[in-house]
């Protein structure tokens, strides 16, 4: 009996060895400003990329180093390093995204690095984005925040061969919607999806993308302190976007103003105040992009949503991933159900949880399309007539279990067809004049459905939910 204690008790004692790391960056690109400071940040700060906590020092060989805190041995860390926040993140060779670094406590006490690139190197890596995005202003100011902040414009691919206005989507995270050169863990690819589905035929809007603010962006994106992350800056940044933003862009861009034209798109806490905004500002807002949405940094969000209630039709569109785990998911659900129990019906709310969802860019990259279409829907898919198809009317849209559509011939139509967005014939009718079908075997998505009338073509677009 003693024998065994005695080995419990040496295991125990393995187990709690205390590990420690010092990392030592050997090189840094040489068009490195002298003047900056560089940073670590991880999992282990919650991704802070300006935490001063985790700032590097020069030790006497004139290199960056910093020793972290101590951790049981077998410890497992993430990490990347900036120069203060995510538009400075470091990059691969060629400017492209690379993978978080990572660390187990126990295996070495110091560990070299180098520093290949930085994302804001200009000459240095390659852009991805498209030639209709640009940046309309590096230091657009923010009153509200007595701030500075880049500012991107997507323009839809028709805009300077008309005098048409067009909606208007708001996005956060700007670094990350078009340029996977500035961005932190790859990019939304938003102007590629847009511009394919120009070319598909749908129209597309305006997107504003808003960089966040590093160090700065959970407080920015949470309208309440968090005793832990901080935060409460969300009222500010709103009126931002509200009373200087958008004037700023209706007064430059050819836009329409009104709130059926005006959406808000994040993710993370980028979802949460988007959520917030719509609802706050409910006379400015039509739809709101809510992805991944960080409800659980806050009880307070539940008693604003109740105080707010439902003043205008709002499109609220929710996506979670099973795999961002229990806070995320539970907390998407509850907010269905109290926009639900506030008055917000069926075609206001479209929430989904992906079994494979994960808490990424690539996530919601798969999932911008959709929703999209479903926010803007009645704009997207307004038919295009030089292609030679008249309008079917379908209601509701998005369609459940049944589609339901209108034609200007009241009469047998010799062919009907719906195809996804590759072009795949999903289901097929013939001679036939019904004009309710059942569409419940569709997968969730945009489909195209065409009917074809004594040589006259007719054509829609819907969203199967």
């Amino acid at each position: 009996m003693k024998k065994l204690i005695i080995s419990t008790t040496l295991i125990l004692l393995v187990n709690l060895i205390i590990g420690q790391v010092t990392f030592i960056i050997n090189d840094i690109p040489d068009y490195t400003p002298t003047e900056d400071l560089i940073y670590l940040a991880g999992d282990l700060n919650g991704w802070d990329p300006g935490n001063p906590d985790f700032v590097l020092t020069k030790n006497s060989n004139e290199q960056w180093e910093i020793t972290l805190p101590n951790e049981p041995s077998g410890t497992t860390i993430q990490f990347k390093f900036t120069r203060g926040d995510w538009s400075t993140v470091e990059k691969g060779a060629q400017g492209e995204e690379i993978a978080n670094r990572e660390f187990v406590y126990g295996n070495r006490d110091t560990v070299f690095v180098d520093i290949l690139n930085w994302a804001d190197n200009g000459g240095g890596g390659n852009s991805t984005a498209a030639e209709n995005v640009s940046v309309m202003d590096d230091n657009f100011h923010m009153p509200q925040l007595n701030r500075d902040r880049r500012i991107w414009v997507y323009l839809p691919p028709d805009y300077d061969s008309n005098n048409e206005k067009y909606p208007v989507l708001y996005m956060h995270d700007g670094q990350n919607l078009f340029d996977t050169f500035t961005s932190y863990a790859g990019e939304w690819e938003v102007d590629e999806t847009l511009n394919e589905l120009y070319d598909e035929g749908y129209q597309v809007p305006i997107v504003v993308g808003i960089d966040n603010g590093g160090g700065e962006r959970i407080n920015e994106y949470t309208p309440w302190v968090n005793s832990e992350y901080g935060g409460g800056q969300g009222s500010e940044y709103m009126e931002f976007l509200v009373n200087t933003l958008k004037p700023h862009i209706d007064e430059n861009y050819r836009t329409h103003t009104n709130r059926e034209h005006t959406g808000i798109m994040g993710s993370s806490l980028g979802g949460l105040i988007s959520l917030y905004g719509a609802l706050k500002y409910q006379d400015v807002y039509g739809s709101s992009g809510i992805f991944s949405p960080a409800y659980w940094i806050s009880d307070s969000v539940w008693a604003f949503t109740n105080d707010m209630g439902k003043q205008q039709s709002i499109k609220f569109y929710q996506i979670i991933g099973t795999l961002e785990g229990e806070d995320y998911v539970s907390g998407m659900w509850q907010m269905d159900s109290v926009l639900q129990d506030l008055g917000y019906g069926e075609n206001e709310i479209f929430s989904k949880e992906d079994p494979t969802g994960s808490h990424n860019e690539a996530y919601w990259r798969a999932n911008f399309r959709e929703a999209f279409l479903w926010m803007f829907a009645e704009f997207a898919n307004d038919i295009d007539e030089n292609h030679g198809y008249n309008k079917i009317v379908i209601s509701p849209n998005p369609v459940g279990d049944h589609l339901r559509f209108t034609i200007p011939e009241n009469s047998n139509y010799d062919s009907l067809r719906i195809m996804d967005t590759s072009g795949k014939v999903c289901f097929a009718l013939d001679n036939s004049s019904e004009n309710t079908i059942p569409v419940e075997s569709l997968k969730p998505g945009s489909y195209i459905i065409v009917i074809s009338i004594d040589n006259n073509n007719y054509s829609g677009k819907f969203i199967k939910k």
